[in-house]
This record gives structure tokens, C-alpha cells and sequence, in this order.
């Protein structure tokens, strides 16, 4: 059965290192087979359908395909709309965080991850808060991205095994893929 997938490009369009338009990533991603195909913003994120009986593991493909065809290396996560979907609805930092543009949810390439930002749970992060969810870490940094302790933890702790939006930007994805259902 077809199927609503998300990917998050680590790093494209950040710096002048790995511009990608985003045209001629969305053609990439059609060329790999999969069906309504969009991007939001500038910075790397798909949303698209996959059809029944398409080859699994569509972030590696994506990867392979993008430096392939660009010579850009980047990591590819790859969730569902289902996943989005309770991501969006179970946010522990609703009443917390009031900025979306200073509330980060951390998409976690690989699951078996997450227990390393466990001990992080622990540690007391001024202003900032961190909750876990099944695949995602959220992170409040109210005084901004560049200024967040925790955000650079964070960053530490996983390496390019994580890559963040901001909450706008998550909800303009979870709308997209709730849109292509």
C-alpha cells in the first residue's frame, strides 16, 4: 500500500558547500519512482508518496542518487507520516515552548540513538528544556539556536546522526503530508 514518507536533508543549502536547488531535487526524488513529490523551504525537505512495491530504504537511495547526480554528500532521514503525525500530536513541550522558531525537534537517524541523549534528561538546562520522544528529541533553546547549550549537546552527543527544524517548519511538513493522504 502506498505510503507518505518525510525526508530531512542534513546541511543542504547551509553555507556554500551544498546548495541544492530544490527543483532539481524534487526531480531526483520523481526519477527514483516515488509519486507527489514536494519540497518546503530551501533547505532539504521532501515530502512524497511511495507506491506500493517501491524498493524500501528510500533515505539511502536518495543519498546515493543525490551525490550521484550533484556530488553532494548528505545524510538523508527518512520518517513517515504516521511518524510525523505523533510526533506533532504527543509534544511534551507544547505548554513549555512559545517561539516556534526557538522550539527544535531533533530527528534521530537511527532510533537505537536515543538512549545516548538519555543522561541529557538529567542535567539541568537553564531556560531550556529537553524531552524524548520514540524518535525525536524536542528542544526549547529560548534564547536562540546559537546561544543553546543544550542544542550543542545535543549536537555532540549524535554528530550528523540528527538533524533539526524548527517547530514551524515541522508543521508545515506535517500539513504537506497530511495533504498528500
Amino acid at each position: 500500500m502506498a505510503h507518505t514518507e518525510i525526508a530531512l536533508l542534513r546541511g543542504i543549502n547551509v553555507g556554500k558547500a551544498k546548495r541544492v536547488a530544490m527543483a532539481d531535487l524534487k526531480a531526483l526524488v520523481e526519477d527514483l519512482g516515488y509519486r507527489d513529490v514536494r519540497t518546503l523551504l530551501n533547505s532539504g525537505n521532501v515530502v512524497f508518496t511511495v507506491p506500493s512495491g517501491a524498493p524500501g530504504r528510500s533515505g539511502a537511495r536518495i543519498e546515493k542518487a543525490l551525490v550521484a547526480r550533484t556530488g553532494v554528500a548528505s545524510r538523508v532521514t527518512v520518517i513517515t507520516g504516521a511518524e510525523l503525525a505523533t510526533i506533532v500530536e504527543k509534544n511534551p513541550l507544547a505548554k513549555v515552548a512559545k517561539d516556534p522558531s526557538r522550539f527544535l525537534v531533533a530527528f534521530l537517524a537511527n532510533p537505537a540513538d536515543r538512549p545516548r541523549l538519555a543522561p541529557m534528561l538529567k542535567q539541568d538546562w537553564g531556560k531550556g528544556s529537553l524531552a524524548l520522544g520514540a524518535r525525536v528529541a524536542y528542544l526549547w533553546c529560548p534564547d536562540g539556536l546559537l546561544a543553546s547549550p543544550l542544542a550543542a549537546a545535543v549536537g555532540r552527543a549524535l554528530g550528523d546522526a540528527v538533524t533539526t527544524r524548527n517547530w514551524t517548519t515541522v508543521i508545515k511538513l506535517h500539513a504537506l503530508a497530511e495533504d498528500g493522504r
